[in-house]
């Protein structure tokens, strides 16, 4: 039977969409498959990892009869990948096989049965709905994955939080070193909602979503959310466990500020970072009325001094901080400037954008 007829690219994209979360290796063999099912002309593509489940549809369906397979994800994405550019491409499915035909070259791939397939069952009933254009929530992304940590066994702090309230939509990450706040607003109204969406469906995201200004519809439940854009429907779990304050983590009140180049800052610490190891990634702030030294040194006792002007009238403080998260959030901010607000060497620093309320970095000091 006839699956699929049509150009190579317009049958890669589908499967590039949905084949970002199959895993190589999984106790089901049958997660490295693909879930694919045609009804006539509309052909939809479906993966999954128990977690997290992608689908997207498209109209390279032949023929009218209704069926459904799983196929190996890479395997098959290899294949078209490898293909001429501008080829026809065929695929049938026949006594479990599934075959991938171009021009002269042919490719036979093993099936599994989609009734074995597991896919997410989706919630009964969502608590509250978000319409956003796809570069907002792409931006709130953006601005915080970064603080997002990594296989912490605090698992609430492997993903980031996200608050629809009033007419606002902020995300939070926090690492429990740094934690990195940011905001928008809406013209909708909303009941207060908070749920800490996984680490890989942020990542999953930021790869998908696109930066225009096409809808995309976040549904909440008490355990999963549903995202809907173009052609593409995402359904993921959440991380259950109570995140962190936010509110009490920023610091106000600080009197001890100063603005500077974002770009200049960055470069200044990317070359004091040469300086630093593997291990130890520390440098150290000086800062007094007009200036700001940065230095770093190693073990084998080599040094790294940049000095930078800066308008300021504050207190002297001499600060430490992991030169990484510092480095991180120059490295997404876009503005020309940045504003430092400090306490004493033992206080968390501020990093906020001038002018701009909306997205707030909070970094802890670090002993040098």
């Amino acid at each position: 039977m006839q699956l699929v007829k049509t150009q190579r690219d317009t049958l890669l994209r589908p499967l590039q969409i949905v084949s970002g979360i199959v895993e190589r290796r999984h106790t089901l063999p049958i997660l490295a498959n693909i879930l694919i099912r045609k009804d006539g002309e509309n052909v939809s593509f479906l993966s999954t990892d128990i977690e997290v489940q992608i689908t997207t549809h498209a109209e390279v369906g032949s023929g009218s009869e209704v069926t459904a397979t799983t196929v190996a994800a890479r395997k098959l994405l290899d294949i078209l990948r490898a293909l001429p550019d501008s080829g026809e491409v065929t695929v049938t499915l026949s006594n479990k096989r599934l075959t991938v035909q171009s021009g002269k070259s042919r490719f036979a791939l093993q099936t599994l049965a989609a009734e074995e397939f597991p896919t997410v069952a989706q919630a009964e009933h969502y608590n509250a709905q978000v319409t956003l254009p796809q570069k907002t929530l792409k931006h709130l992304f953006n601005m915080v994955h970064f603080s997002m940590a990594q296989q912490d066994i605090r698992y609430y702090l492997n993903g980031l939080l996200l608050v629809v309230e009033g007419n606002n939509v902020i995300a939070v990450a926090t690492d429990g070193h740094r934690l990195a706040f940011c905001q928008v607003t809406t013209e909708q109204e909303f009941p207060r909602q908070e749920v800490i969406i996984p680490r890989k469906t942020i990542i999953e995201l930021q790869r998908l979503l696109d930066e225009s200004d096409e809808p995309v519809q976040l549904e909440i439940a008490n355990n999963q959310v549903k995202l809907t854009f173009a052609d593409i429907e995402l359904i993921s779990k959440l991380v259950e466990g109570k995140f962190p304050d936010y509110t009490r983590v920023v610091p106000k009140g600080y009197k001890n500020n100063f603005t500077i180049g974002r770009e200049q800052l960055l470069r200044s610490l990317q070359r004091a970072a040469i300086m630093t190891s593997d291990k130890f990634k520390g440098v150290r702030w000086v800062i007094a009325p007009g200036s700001l030294k940065i230095s770093s040194t190693n073990a084998d006792q080599e040094e790294a001094v940049e000095e930078l002007e800066i308008d300021y009238g504050g207190d002297s403080v001499d600060i430490g901080f992991n030169v990484t998260y510092l480095l991180d959030v120059l490295n997404n901010l876009k503005n020309d400037q940045v504003n430092i607000a400090l306490g004493d060497a033992n206080s968390s620093a501020l990093i906020t954008i001038p002018d701009n309320a909306d997205f707030k970095y909070v970094v802890m000091p670090m002993r040098i």
